[in-house]
Parts: C-alpha cells; structure tokens; sequence
C-alpha cells in the first residue's frame, strides 16, 4: 500500500459567496486572524506526512504561489528593524524548493474538473485533496486522522460529519452501511439531495484520500449538479473496487466560503489565542 504522499489544492474558485471582498484577492489568502486560510490547509497537509503539495490554480491566483515563496526585501527589513518574532512566522510559511508545484484550471468547471487537472502530477499513487473553505481545527489535524486511518484500511477515505436533515441539499451525502460510530462504509454517494430523498445526514467535508483510478473517471466528465463535473459523481464509481469509508474526524470545521463561517471561524481562533483571548472576552461581553 502506497503512502500519501501528495496533496491537491483546488484554488481556482471565484468565491463568489463572499464577494466584494474576493474581487481582487483570492478567498484563499483571507485571513483567520493573522494567518490566509491556504496556509492552515498547508500545514495541515505537511502535519499529515504530505510530501508534494499541488496547487490547481487559475487566473488572478499567482498571489497563492507567492506567499509560500521567500521574500528577500521583506525578511532583511524585518531582521535590520530586528522584528525576530515577525520574521520567523513569515519564514514558517515558505515551503522546501520543489515542495509546490502549480497546474492552471482555464474554465470553473467544478470541483471534479479541477482535481482531474492534478492527474498528471499525482500519477499513479493515492493522494488527498483538501478545500480550504473548509477551515478545520483539530487537536490532531483531521487530515492526519485520516492518513492513519488510511494506513491501516487503506482504499478511499473521506472526512465526514453530521448535519442538520434539512440541509443535506446543501452537501455531499453518504448512504451508509456498516457503521461503528467512527467509521462508516460508503455504500453509495449523493450530491445534494433534498432532504426527503436523502440517505443519511451524514454529510462529507473538503477532506478526501483517494485511489488515482478516479481520474479515469473524472476523464469521461460527467456533468452533474450545478451543471458541472461533480467529484462526488466521480467518486461514487470508485465505491466497490477498494474500500470506501467515511471517517467521524475529531475537530471542528468552518465553512469559510460563507460569510457568517467566515466571522465564526475568526471569533473561535481569536478565542484559542493567549495573546488574543482576554480582550475579544472583553469586547464580546460588552457588545
């Protein structure tokens, strides 16, 4: 069984739901705090063992290439004013040479379009794919859980959590079959279903460890919901071939494509930091 080595990054999105802020600058590069969520998701990534990280971008993105590059100017400005503190959370975001490596998605053509764009540079070999929306805190990062879930069942595993009956129109849905509380076998899968035909509330999140045989699947590109090449569709082909679970991570996730996930996400991690915690206390109290 081949270890996960590589990570896609599928960062080509509009984030459209969060506009006007998103016009000019990548949703990926807003901020929890001081830090853009793409490097949370990146360091989630290396925490699990990720070697290869594999950014699918497209136009007006470059920005997300840079940030994980070295600033000459900026790094000898901070030593010369001797912000030692500042200039090692800057120097913590640069990645190995040839650690990152860049494919363009020319059209938003869904999320299955984009990790197919990847294909090339997964190749043969089990890879995980990470949202990073999906802003996800955890005492051991949830991509970690799966990779060692992974280690020892191998197959195809997705990160998943419950929600709301009336929401499942909103996610990926899992019909269900043996289920130990932790992991559940992945029966079927459904794109959002309404909720009277959905299969379970069990919705899975943008945390994925897959086979490289799914990209000759997303090859016949299949149109699905919203009119584009679902991932979901795609994966629902893999389902008996290999093992197929979704995993109950521990942790707590954040829908940062959504406006009010976004406020939730910067509160909660504002709330987590010594340096930060007192005074937001403070002002939530008073307002």
């Amino acid at each position: 069984m081949k270890k996960v080595r590589k990570a896609v990054f599928p960062v080509a999105g509009l984030g459209t739901r969060i506009l006007p802020a998103t016009k000019a600058v990548p949703k990926e590069l807003l901020t929890v705090v001081d830090k853009p969520l793409i490097q949370y998701a990146v360091e989630e990534a290396l925490a699990a063992g990720v070697e290869q990280i594999i950014f699918v971008t497209g136009s007006g993105k470059t920005a997300l290439e840079d940030h994980f590059d070295r600033s000459f100017a900026l790094e000898a400005s901070l030593e010369k004013k001797e912000k030692f503190d500042v200039l090692k959370k800057i120097q913590s975001a640069e990645l190995k040479d040839g650690a990152l490596a860049c494919v363009r998605q020319s059209s938003p053509a869904g999320l299955g379009h984009a990790v197919w764009c990847a294909r090339h540079l997964v190749g043969d070999e089990p890879f995980a794919v990470l949202l990073p929306d999906d802003y996800c805190v955890a005492q051991t990062p949830i991509l970690k859980q799966m990779t060692d879930m992974y280690n020892e069942i191998g197959g195809n595993i997705v990160a998943v959590t419950e929600v709301p009956r009336d929401q499942t129109d909103k996610y990926g849905i899992l019909e269900v079959g043996k289920d130990d509380g932790k992991l559940a076998e992945v029966k079927g899968l459904v794109e959002k279903p309404k909720p009277e035909k959905a299969p379970s509330n069990l919705s899975v999140i943008g945390r994925y460890i897959l086979q490289p045989e799914i990209f000759k699947h997303l090859e016949e590109k299949q149109i699905g919901a919203g009119g584009e090449i679902q991932l979901t569709d795609a994966m629902s082909k893999l389902i008996g071939a290999a093992p197929f679970h979704g995993l109950r991570y521990q942790g707590n996730r954040y829908d940062c494509g959504d406006k009010s996930g976004y406020v939730k996400a910067v509160i909660a991690t504002a709330l987590r930091r010594e340096d930060l915690a007192s005074n937001i206390r403070d002002f939530m109290k008073e307002i």
